[in-house]
């Protein structure tokens, strides 16, 4: 095999991880809990910058990037820095948009957190350099390693597998444990879920915090690799992609994300590189939203469960047992 398909393989592969994390903590926010979250976008751009800036070092004066703060953490310690801002930054933005309000509100208010943080990461150019980003992310344990950029990709291709791993285990920690049940009952009828004892805003928070910090390792992940961030790369129709690949997959299971994560950012995005270009400029990725759209349509209207449906659990019921008189045996009056 090339050099070249290597890289492009590598390349591919990576993404996915990204991805498959993506999916899963949106999957625990919708999937699981029933949440509609327009703003995932947003936690997984935090975790991104975070990474960043905690890598990047101070800005000196003569840079052309200015930015917040600036460190040099070693790996992997700007990835569970943006987990945990990814998280609080969840938390902050749950504790307005996820109490008292109704589904469809909820909804609204995530999409306007999402234009809102937009707009401040592109004017502030003292946050995170403006609506040029940031550059020149050092990649982890480059220096360390000394291989080449072809065994750098694979060792990257290594690293972003075990990260998928970890955040398997703790997904599935969650959705398989009477926890996970509880989400499910909540998604299901929130006042049913309530009179039989359950926190719904304690549910609600939680799934949405747990979610928000998957997203900000996987931006950690993400921006690590391709060295660069901007508000370009975060835009709100980049949620939709992900609520698609849920649609696709099969939301409410683990591997039902892990399909969607497979068949739409991947394979159904990737396949559009080898079209031949036609049209003004600009018309292929017009066209690609276009085509995103009318899958997830398709899919709502035929396959609502996707590719792979959630498996409908069914418990036994309870056999009545008839009271017992005298010796444990039910004694009949005789007519």
């Amino acid at each position: 095999m090339s050099s070249a398909w290597q890289f492009y393989i590598s390349s591919v592969l990576i993404y996915l991880g990204v991805d498959i994390m993506a999916c899963w903590g949106l999957n625990l926010q919708f999937g699981y809990a029933g949440l509609v979250n327009f703003s995932f976008i947003v936690f997984q751009a935090a975790g991104a910058y975070t990474a960043a800036v905690l890598t990047l070092g101070r800005p000196g004066p003569a840079s052309i990037q200015q930015y917040l703060g600036g460190a040099h953490w070693p790996f992997p310690l700007p990835v569970l820095a943006a987990g945990a801002v990814g998280a609080l930054l969840a938390a902050g933005v749950g504790a307005i948009g996820l109490r008292r309000l109704r589904s469809d509100y909820e909804a609204m208010v995530m999409l306007v957190v999402s234009l809102i943080a937009t707009s401040i990461a592109t004017n502030q150019t003292n946050l995170v350099n403006g609506a040029n980003g940031l550059d020149l992310v050092p990649k982890p344990l480059a220096g360390v390693l000394h291989v080449s950029a072809l065994s750098y990709q694979w060792f990257y291709v290594a690293m972003t597998a075990v990260v998928c791993v970890l955040v398997f285990l703790l997904v599935t920690l969650i959705t398989g444990s009477p926890l996970g049940r509880s989400l499910r009952a909540m998604r299901e009828n929130e006042r049913a879920a309530a009179a039989l004892g359950r926190n719904v805003t304690g549910l609600r928070m939680l799934a949405f915090v747990v979610g928000g910090g998957i997203a900000g390792i996987s931006g950690a992940i993400l921006v690590m690799f391709i060295s660069a961030w901007s508000p370009g790369s975060w835009l709100y129709p980049e949620t939709f992609v992900f609520f698609t690949a849920l649609i696709v997959g099969g939301s409410g299971n683990n591997m039902g994300a892990v399909v969607g994560a497979v068949l739409v950012p991947v394979a159904f995005l990737e396949a559009t590189r080898f079209l031949p270009q036609f049209g003004p400029p600009g018309f292929i990725d017009a066209v690609q939203w276009i085509a995103i759209g009318l899958l997830a349509l398709v899919f709502l209207w035929f396959w609502p469960r996707g590719v792979v449906p959630e498996r409908r659990r069914r418990f036994p019921r309870a056999r009545s047992q008839p009271a017992a008189t005298g010796g444990g045996r039910l004694e009949q009056n005789s007519p």
